[in-house]
């Protein structure tokens, strides 16, 4: 398999091979030994996969994050040893694949059966198989066969093959053993041909025909009844019921309607065969009617019922009776389970997911109005066992002890057993095995192997796989020798951790001479020297010898003491304000044979000036390192660290940078008291960043303002030693938030938070309705607008307006509600007024609070109305073939004045509901009809339109149009071109009978790529053009009519030499063939003209 660290294990090899024959000599260490190093080793992430590998076995095994290796030997491998290939590294074998449960079905023509198993390990596992916990001898036996580890069965049957399959998997390390899988098959034999016997009731007793199954595996199947014949199959109901326990099928109450044959249809739910039995007829006996009884319970559930964690229940309940019986359910302690389900009117009782929680009694009854009876049963949900802790690989010394553990869950309780290398182990004088731990004392070599805890309770069985390996080898140190540098004063620690197994023994030298313990000189339990208060009498080469009975080796640390180190920072303390900027600066006196690195800090965390804007610049010398801060933040506030740091010791020199600068937000904003416009507030003092708060700005936000707004307050000022103030000239029944900002003598701060939101009281409106106006409308109408009044200015709940109105020279005003807060337009309705009546108009606001002012008096006209009479002298001109132009005059001045007017014509054809509309756009009497039909009559008439609606229609005037252009271009085009003149030519155009006659012609000369054309007019069929200097020029022809303009001819294209002017001598003649466009290129350079 691919290993994610193939990659530096190839660096690694290349980069240090010939360490790698030394540090493998005489250590027998193995490839699994790498991986099961803990998570902190380099191969960590290949140990973890392997890891979730081996304790992977097992129905029901859990998902755990598996924990680090019990032992950790060494604290480091080299580079060699910890990226060893993986093909010559030795492990036990670990399972990839189990067996699993199966049900083979008989019917199928292939009677083959495979058991899967597969197993990775170095060397490659071989594989064996048990039976019922018998080997089977796949070579003597011909009806089994292997391909890798999985096991063939030949001919299977379940007379020889049914039965609990185990893999082994074995090489040189060890042997496992699977989880057990349960081989099964699935079949359903036929039923007896033996006629069934009829069965006789009377009308109204209850009847129970039997099913009696043939014979069929697995026990799970489908029991349905046909009626008569098949496809009728017995429905049921509350008063038939069909048991999935046992087949039977129940009638609480025979009707005349239930005689007839009844068959048991059966199904295998594996092979999907059916089976059907004899029939059994049900016959009504003559002798009288049954009369009504008491219910009797016929089909019910176990007495005792065992079911998995996590499945289905269903319990069956069904009883005779006559009247027909209700079944009802009940759990005897406790409720039954919200998710439970009643099916089958209410015979069966479903419980999906079962949990231990829905365990209990329960009780089915049944009742009728003879009575009733009850019958209970106990439900137990049992679980399969599931990890809650497995043991791992380890690897440690020979004579140490082994502690394993494994710990499972499970209902009953799990009980637990050991295996080494697939065998059963038992407890001995060094072997102890109690409730899941396993202990060996004194490990010895022949320990080492592959070893399985199996958990098991009744139900099932979950296995966890480890290796345990024996070390030993010689002592050996990775990095050989040391150089230590300390300074005077200062405690020394000088290590010895050599890999060894077993342990070896230490023994120190200094300068060749053993090292004797002081009470300054000590040798601590995990073999590290350590000298306290170390001075320069202490330098020398140390030596540190391990040894066991595999060999021995030496480690030898050089130490050197220096003088310490001593750090300077200044100014220790410094303000400044905001804006501004300094300058700390950190002078170090060391030893000269050390280099020094400065590190600064802020607050004890690094301080990483590319990511803070440009503020900070590092200056730095051989001893010194100055820290500049541009443009002081008030963030940058703080303790500053200089540390300063050489391969003997590290000092740290500290200042504090204090920032004067705007206050910072105040505490939060409380409302106290509220009235309809003012509000009481508190809060509390935020920082002043070290200049005191001069005064206090309170702000409000309503959902009508711009933002945040500086409200007024009572005391104004509000200076910086006070915490509360009123903000007064609130508008009533408007709901504010309110936030405070300090002010210093550095500046404004940031606001506090908004206080929660609040709304004023309710008071009498205070503002009147502004532009009161008026005027349009239908005839004997007032119309009276205005704008609405805002919300915010509404001060209350039962906002309405109050329209007064009186007619001019009168003294009692007419009051009219409108309840509407939205409302903009009130309209009045007299038939007994004019048009254009003036009256005198105000209007007022009031609320639940009281009627608030009115607005001034103005003078409002009541409606003109529509017009009143039609336009006079309508006329309409015929300009071409497709468009007439119509003109009328305005009616006589009076009420009902148009404000526009609306043409409509149509075709003396159609009908006039049929008419085209067409409106001015203002006061206009005249229009262009265009987009008409040539040669055609219209109906035209034109009505006045105000905003009250339209007046009445003129008389419809006929016209006709004329008739269309011709329709035929200009054609046979002929030119002569000399100099800059153009003679054009071309054949009169004749119009047929039904277009206009021709009265000219029309030119265009237009400059290619231009849109200016230049238009020349001839009655004639001849015309002379003068062509400007230079470019490209476009000509086409058409005929001009009284129906407008006819076909363009087909286009000529000049071209002459840009700034050539032609000579006057010189002559060309061209002809246009008909629907051709030419073009002539006139060159400055032309052959000598000719005579035509």
């Amino acid at each position: 398999m691919g290993s994610p660290w193939k990659p530096l294990l190839l660096l690694s090899v290349i980069s240090g091979l010939a360490d790698l024959a030394k540090a493998v000599a005489g250590r027998p260490v193995s490839y699994a030994a790498v991986l099961r190093m803990k998570a902190d080793s380099s191969s960590s992430s290949t140990l973890n996969s392997r890891m979730r590998l081996r304790n992977s076995q097992g129905v029901g095994s859990s998902s755990l994050e598996w924990p680090p290796f019990s032992r950790h030997r060494f604290s480091a491998l080299s580079s060699q040893e910890d990226y060893m290939s993986e093909e010559s590294e030795e492990f036990g074998p670990i399972f990839i694949q189990e067996p699993d449960d199966a049900i083979f079905s008989l019917d199928t023509d292939n009677k083959k059966v495979i058991m899967n198993c597969e197993a990775r390990g170095n060397p490659a596992p071989t594989y064996s198989w048990l039976i019922n916990g018998t080997n089977v001898n796949v070579e003597a036996d011909f009806r089994y066969s292997m391909i890798d580890g999985n096991l063939i069965i030949h001919n299977a049957s379940e007379a020889i093959n049914h039965g609990r399959y185990q893999c082994r998997a074995e090489n040189s390390i060890g042997i496992v053993m699977s989880r057990e899988a349960l081989l099964q098959f699935a079949y359903l034999e036929a039923f007896s041909g033996r006629t069934r016997g009829a069965v006789s009731v009377r009308e109204g007793q209850g009847v129970v025909l039997m099913c009696a199954p043939p014979p069929h595996s697995p026990a799970e199947i489908i029991y349905s009844w046909v009626f008569n014949e098949l496809p009728s199959f017995v429905a049921e109901d509350s008063r038939r019921f069909i048991s999935q326990e046992m087949g039977n099928l129940y009638i609480s109450k025979v009707q005349p309607l239930d005689v007839g044959s009844y068959v048991c249809q059966v199904k295998n739910t594996v092979t999907n065969a059916r089976v059907l039995s004899p029939p059994t007829p049900l016959t009504l006996k003559t002798d009288g009617i049954m009369g009504e009884y008491e219910p009797k319970i016929e089909a019910h559930f176990p007495q005792t019922v065992l079911a998995a964690k996590g499945v289905t229940v269903r319990l069956e309940c069904f009883a005779l009776g006559n009247p027909v019986p209700t079944i009802t359910w009940r759990k005897m302690s406790g409720n039954i389970p919200k998710k439970a389900r009643l099916r089958k009117s209410q015979a069966v009782l479903e419980i999906p997911n079962i949990q231990l929680e829905d365990s209990g009694s329960y009780e089915c009854k049944a009742e009728n109005t003879r009575g009733g009876t009850a019958y209970r049963g106990h439900l137990q949900v049992y679980t399969l066992p599931q990890w809650i802790s497995m043991i791992n690989d380890t690897q440690l010394d020979s004579g140490e002890q082994l502690r394993w553990e494994c710990r499972a869950a499970g209902k009953p309780r799990p009980t637990y057993r050991w295996m080494r290398n697939g065998e059963l182990l038992s407890p001995q004088s060094r072997v102890e095995m109690v409730n899941g731990e396993l202990i060996i004392h004194r490990l010895q070599q022949a320990d080492s192997g592959m070893y399985q805890c199996v958990a098991e309770n009744k139900y099932g069985s979950i296995y966890s796989s480890a290796e345990l390996k024996i070390l030993a080898s010689a002592p050996m140190f990775s990095t050989n020798p040391v150089r230590l540098i300390a300074t005077v004063g200062r405690d020394v620690s000088l290590e010895c951790r050599p890999r060894a197994s077993p342990k070896s023994r230490i023994t120190w030298k200094k300068n060749d001479r053993r090292v004797q313990p002081s009470r300054r000189i000590m040798l601590l339990r995990n073999n590290t020297l350590r000298i306290i208060n170390s001075s320069r009498t202490d330098e020398g080469n140390y030596v540190c010898r391990a040894e066991n009975q595999f060999g021995s080796a030496e480690l030898m640390t050089v130490l050197l003491v220096k003088e310490p180190m001593r750090v300077e920072l200044s100014p220790v303390r410094v303000e400044v304000t905001v804006g501004e900027s300094v300058v700390l600066s950190c002078k170090v006196t060391h030893d000269p044979s050390l280099e020094v690195s400065f590190f600064w800090l802020l607050n004890n965390q690094p301080l990483n000036a590319q990511h803070e804007g440009g503020h900070f610049e590092y200056i730095q010398t051989s001893s010194t390192a100055d820290l500049m801060i541009r443009s002081i933040l008030l963030k940058h506030a703080g303790k500053y660290g200089c540390r300063a740091q050489t391969s003997a010791d590290s000092v740290l020199a500290e200042a504090e940078l204090l920032v004067r600068g705007p206050p910072g937000p105040p505490g939060v904003v409380i409302v106290e008291e509220i009235t309809d416009t003012t509000a009481t507030l508190s809060w509390s003092h935020g920082v002043d960043n070290h200049s005191p708060i001069t005064t206090y700005n309170v702000q409000a936000r309503s959902p009508f303002s711009l933002g945040w707004q500086t409200v007024k307050t009572d005391p104004d000022p509000v200076t910086g030693n006070m915490e509360s103030a009123m903000a007064v000239e609130l508008n009533p029944w408007v709901e504010y938030e309110f936030r405070v900002v300090a002010t210093n003598a550095i500046g404004t701060g940031d606001p506090s938070a908004p206080s929660r939101g609040v709304r004023t009281k309710e008071a009498v409106p205070s503002v009147a309705p502004a532009s009161v106006r008026g005027g349009n409308g239908r005839r004997h109408e007032l119309v009276i607008s205005w704008e609405p009044i805002s919300e915010e200015f509404q001060n209350g709940e039962g906002f309405g307006y109050i329209v007064a109105f009186r007619a001019n020279g009168t003294r009692g005003w007419k009051e009219k509600m409108v309840t509407s807060a939205d409302s903009t337009t009130y309209k009045y309705r007299d038939e007994t007024f004019p048009p254009l009546t003036p009256f005198e108009v105000r209007v007022g606001v009031y609320n639940n609070k009281g009627d608030g002012p009115f607005s001034g008096v103005v003078t409002v006209f009541s409606a003109e109305g529509e017009p009143r009479e039609p336009p006079s002298e309508l006329k309409a001109f015929a300009i071409s073939a497709l468009e007439i132009k119509v003109t009328w005059k305005p009616p006589s001045p009076g009420p009902g004045r148009p404000q526009g007017y609306e043409v409509s014509y149509w075709k003396d054809t159609e009908q006039e509901e049929m008419a085209k509309k067409q409106r001015t756009t203002g006061n206009e009497t005249n229009m262009l009809l265009p987009g008409l039909e040539g040669n055609t009559q219209y109906l035209i008439s034109v009505k006045g339109f105000n905003s009250v609606g339209q007046g009445p229609s003129s008389s419809a005037i006929r016209i006709r149009t004329k008739k269309n252009a011709p329709s035929l271009p200009p054609g046979n085009l002929m030119w002569i071109q000399e100099g800059n003149n153009v003679s054009l030519s071309w054949d009169p155009v004749k119009a047929r009978d039904n277009e206009s006659a021709v009265i000219g012609y029309k030119v265009l000369l237009r400059q290619e790529g231009r849109g200016h054309s230049q238009v020349t007019r001839t009655p004639n069929s001849a015309v002379v053009l003068t062509l400007p200097e230079g470019g490209t020029y476009i000509i086409d022809v058409r005929a001009v009519s009284e129906g407008g303009e006819g076909a363009a001819s087909a286009q000529v294209r000049l071209l002459t030499s840009s700034g050539v002017r032609a000579k006057s001598g010189q002559l060309s003649v061209y002809n246009l063939p008909a629907g051709v466009t030419w073009t002539a290129l006139f060159l400055s350079l032309m052959v000598p003209s000719f005579p035509l």
